[in-house]
């Protein structure tokens, strides 16, 4: 079990830079005076090459040792962190964001994805494949949640030291970027050449028409995620209701802890209904809550709704990825992982730039309706295409 643990602790220290730079991108990008249009641009830029490294990492990582990999996609996160703690104008922080790691979503749409997925599938008997993934995947968010209330702590060092909040926003980007080599020092304890993990890995095979499905559904799921991205969603909270940054990054650390101990159900759940169901039955409320939310009259009520939407909205993530994993063979694994990341961050990288445009029109908070209602189209899909596609586990004796 020690390989699991060395990537759910991965996970979690990336899930905290996550977590910050979620937050502080649309300040960064509001300091040096870009508007709410370019805020998603950029932020579009950051998701399509976090697709772009993910499809390469899924369709052809079969070939390299994914501990390799996982060591060089550390090494472009410090990169990353150091040039944005640099880099004033527009156009050098796209291409950057484009290249680098830098993750604006909240969740985790990078390369590292995939190849911790298809490791962790391996680290334990099938029995507990769907617990370890919610380890997984609430460590990951709890961290997250952690690191948007740490952007706390600017205001109260800015009266300490007297630094402008641009230097001290820097200096957090600076700090991102010091995660990627704790999460190398982490990857250090995987073993070389993981036995199961390393010697099967192959392109996709018989479960291809499968997986390609998922896939597409997934680009519809994420295109809709994308238009309530996190720093787009704190940008809102900003505009429609004033929020300081301590009060959102305070709303954001419980969310994100709600959400994270949420998905310690997931396990328990799935056994009962099953993956699907657990997937379809607790994401439509979740996107219900959040159309609600455009329509609160004041920040009491959007803050009680985004609450439960909170509590509901990450449920599938553990069952998404155990899914994925129990319906492809041992061998196809990580290529199914690249395969079915890809939408998280490619489709969805198109939406922030409309929902940034759509913000700069109007002061309706109309992507969380169009978003919301994608989301709830992509569960209808999903329970109607793959509801009797059972995991080896859920068969019928």
């Amino acid at each position: 079990m020690r390989p699991a643990l060395t990537l759910i602790a991965a996970r979690g220290v990336r899930g905290f830079g996550d977590g910050f730079t979620a937050l502080l991108l649309p300040v960064y990008l509001s300091i040096l005076g870009f508007s709410a249009f370019r805020v998603g641009v950029l932020t579009t830029a950051t998701l399509l090459g976090s697709a772009a490294l993910t499809l390469a990492v899924g369709l052809a990582g079969h070939r390299v040792p994914a501990r390799r990999l996982l060591f060089g996609a550390c090494g472009l996160m410090g990169l990353t962190g150091v040039a944005f703690s640099q880099l004033h104008a527009f156009w050098p922080l796209a291409v950057v964001g484009f290249i680098g790691t830098l993750n604006p979503s909240g969740g985790d749409v990078s390369p590292f994805l995939p190849l911790e997925q298809s490791l962790l599938a391996h680290a334990g008997p099938p029995s507990r494949r769907t617990e370890l993934f919610a380890r997984y995947s609430v460590t990951g968010t709890l961290m997250g949640a952690l690191g948007a209330l740490s952007v706390g702590l600017l205001e109260p060092l800015k009266a300490l030291t007297g630094l402008p909040q641009l230097t001290l926003v820097e200096g957090a980007f600076a700090a991102y970027g010091v995660l990627g080599l704790v999460s190398a020092a982490l990857y250090r304890n995987l073993p070389a050449r993981p036995a199961e993990a390393e010697t099967a890995r192959t392109p996709l095979g018989p479960s291809r028409r499968n997986v390609y499905g998922l896939a597409a559904l997934f680009s519809l799921d994420s295109f809709g995620s994308g238009f309530m991205v996190q720093s787009l969603f704190a940008l809102w909270l900003f505009h429609r209701f004033g929020l300081s940054l301590a009060v959102a990054g305070g709303f954001f650390f419980w969310t994100g802890a709600l959400s994270a101990v949420s998905q310690l159900a997931a396990p328990w759940l799935a056994r009962r209904i099953g993956l699907i169901n657990t997937m379809v039955f607790t994401h439509i409320p979740a996107s219900l809550c959040v159309i609600a939310a455009a329509f609160a009259p004041n920040v009491e009520i959007a803050f009680g709704l985004l609450v439960v939407r909170a509590l509901l909205s990450n449920m599938d993530v553990p069952a998404r990825t155990s899914y994925v994993m129990a319906i492809v063979t041992p061998a196809e694994r990580a290529a199914a992982a690249g395969v079915t990341n890809v939408p998280r961050s490619l489709a969805s990288a198109f939406s922030p730039a409309l929902s940034g445009l759509i913000f700069s029109l109007t002061p309706f908070a109309w992507p969380l309706v169009i978003g919301g209602s994608l989301k709830i189209a992509y569960d209808l899909l999903l329970l109607w295409r793959f509801q009797k596609v059972r995991p080896p586990e859920e068969a019928d004796p």
